[in-house]
């Protein structure tokens, strides 16, 4: 998509950042620049769900303002 024009975000928990940027260099996409968000996602109550939803969208925002 961004590769087309369109403005993307990427999110990935923290302990996958190193796989994001394998991923990115392998595709040609170093300019994608992941929201990184705090690991784990699949043990979390519904309240830290949100707070990570939160924390995904203030990081999405701040990628694609750039």
């Amino acid at each position: 998509m961004e590769r087309r024009g369109v403005p993307t975000a990427v999110v990935v928990t923290d302990a996958f950042l190193h796989e994001a940027d394998v991923q990115r260099t392998a595709l040609g996409a170093e300019r994608l620049e992941p929201v990184a968000i705090t690991h784990p996602l699949s043990t979390l109550t519904d309240e830290q769900i949100a707070a990570r939803a939160a924390e995904a969208a203030s990081g999405a925002r701040r990628v694609l303002a750039r």
